[in-house]
């Protein structure tokens, strides 16, 4: 119990980054969104050179966050030395990914359909190269159990960049159209989106600064022999992860391509502007990862981390589901995050929110393969995942658009956590209540119906009220079956039978 306390608060201040960054960083989607008309294919231009960067982040990072924890937990290794030989590995690949960016910068471009703003390409590379060496810094943080740190520098970036946001989309604009001769000189119109790039270059840089402490850890030394090993270790994560995050960003990469239409980008935009909505999904993983990972690595040893793991796989489904509730009863809220002229990709939200959740339930799984040292596994299991939304895309992006691309999503994760699953009871197995948690899918299929129904007959306060209701009804059950108000911090002493 002390263990998942601990996973708990850990969760929670982690969270505080993940989740009221993400929420933050929310306040850029009606940024963007109002300031670029869906038929413009601006956003839709944000959309698809992130998720190259994504890909790019994972292929940078090689594996080296999960295979530090991994080795710094080790019998017999120095953690300092593994600290400092993963940091000397991604400095020197990033400054050579940097390189040959600005090298082949006209190629790279024209490969990319953006032959008339090679700007773009050359500052995300520096952007994804810098984001690569911090994922160490902040892998070190959290192993230190640093999570204000880390939790202060994520929030840093985040409001930084939207403060320089707004100066940039919604006040120089502004003041242009009546200063332009004053306003001119600091802000120029023409640029557009390319300023939302150029923001993202002076965030990633400005909190490099903050981890001057942390980057004097190079100086502990280089092992080229455990750099082999760590490497042997990781070369499966690497194409797990590119597998992995192929599965969240290919259909953004392969629209513009596989699309018939002269709309592309306007299409791809409205698709990406609604998926922000259910990336509330995402946060929650994201978070939890961040805590788990390493509580996982660090209490592999005791007799009962079996039982401790499948009750975290339990409150996270049951936490991810009531989230999933959350936002689609509130949809009538939620959806003026984004502008009027984007709502049609709404119906996309609940499909990538169910993909997310089984994404999650797939990390969760992939322990047993990371502590038994058959990352391999990982690789297959992602793999094929990939290959299943791929193919989904291509076949049905064609004709259904960007609905294609919510299940293709959906179709992926599926196979991947089904498969990672059953081949994991046999080399690991771990006794998951399966039951316990098949009863609150249930129970949230149930819910929704009526969310669906609620949101489709009845009014907004109406609807309103039906939908807070429903949710109040899973939160019931959830105290009652799993989550009794006695045992929670602070306030359980005064719900505790006397």
């Amino acid at each position: 119990m002390a263990d998942m306390k601990s996973l708990a608060r850990d969760t929670a201040i982690y969270g505080l980054s993940s989740i009221v960054g993400r929420f933050l960083n929310y306040l850029l989607v009606p940024v963007y969104t109002y300031a670029i008309a869906a038929s413009s294919g601006g956003y839709g231009v944000i959309t698809n050179l992130y998720a190259y960067t994504a890909l790019l982040l994972v292929i940078l990072t090689y594996g080296m966050e999960t295979t530090f924890f991994r080795f710094a937990n080790k019998e017999g290794e120095d953690p300092k030395l593994v600290y400092s030989t993963i940091l000397r590995m991604i400095g020197g690949t990033s400054l050579l990914f940097i390189a040959l960016v600005f090298i082949f910068i006209g190629p790279v471009s024209r490969a990319m359909g953006y032959p008339d703003h090679p700007s773009y390409i050359w500052s995300l590379a520096i952007v994804v190269a810098l984001d690569a060496f911090q994922a160490i810094l902040f892998s070190y943080l959290r192993y230190q159990k640093r999570p204000v740190k880390f939790a202060a520098l994520k929030l840093l970036f985040i409001i930084l960049n939207i403060a320089l946001t707004l100066l940039f989309f919604v006040l120089l604009p502004k003041l242009y159209q009546t200063h332009p001769d004053w306003v001119g000189k600091i802000y120029d119109p023409s640029i557009g989106v390319g300023y939302v790039f150029y923001i993202n270059l002076f965030c990633t840089s400005f909190v490099t600064f903050f981890f001057l402490k942390e980057i004097r850890g190079i100086g502990y030394g280089f092992d080229a022999a455990l750099s082999r090993r760590m490497l042997s270790y990781s070369w499966p994560i690497l194409v797990l992860g590119i597998a992995g995050i192929l599965n969240q960003t290919a259909d953004k990469i392969l629209f513009p391509k596989i699309y018939p239409g002269e709309d592309a980008n306007a299409q791809l935009g409205i698709y990406g502007a609604a998926s922000k909505i259910a990336m509330i999904m995402a946060m929650i993983t994201q978070a939890f990862r961040y805590a788990y990972e390493p509580f996982v690595f660090g209490n592999s040893r005791d007799r009962d981390s079996k039982e401790t793991y499948a009750k975290g796989m339990k409150y996270f489904v049951i936490f991810t589901l009531l989230a999933f509730l959350c936002v689609m009863g509130y949809m009538n809220i939620l959806r003026y995050i984004i502008r009027s002229d984007y709502w049609d990709g709404l119906r996309v939200v609940p499909i990538v929110m169910a993909a997310e959740i089984m994404m999650g339930i797939y990390f969760n799984l992939s322990f047993w393969y990371k502590l038994t040292d058959k990352t391999i596994w990982g690789a297959v299991f992602s793999g094929i995942g990939c290959a299943v939304l791929i193919a989904v895309n291509v076949i049905f992006v064609p004709k259904f658009g960007y609905m294609a691309c919510a299940w293709g999503g959906f179709a992926g994760y599926g196979t991947a956590m089904l498969l990672s699953y059953f081949v994991g009871q046999k080399h690991y197995p771990i006794a998951y209540p399966i039951k316990e948690m098949a009863v609150y899918v249930l129970i949230t299929a149930i819910q929704f119906a009526g969310i669906l129904w609620s949101n489709t007959h009845l009014g907004f306060w109406p609807a309103l009220i039906v939908n807070t209701f429903l949710i109040l009804v899973f939160c019931f059950y959830i105290v009652k079956k799993d989550l009794p108000l006695s045992g929670l911090p602070v306030i359980g002493k005064y719900f505790k039978k006397r």
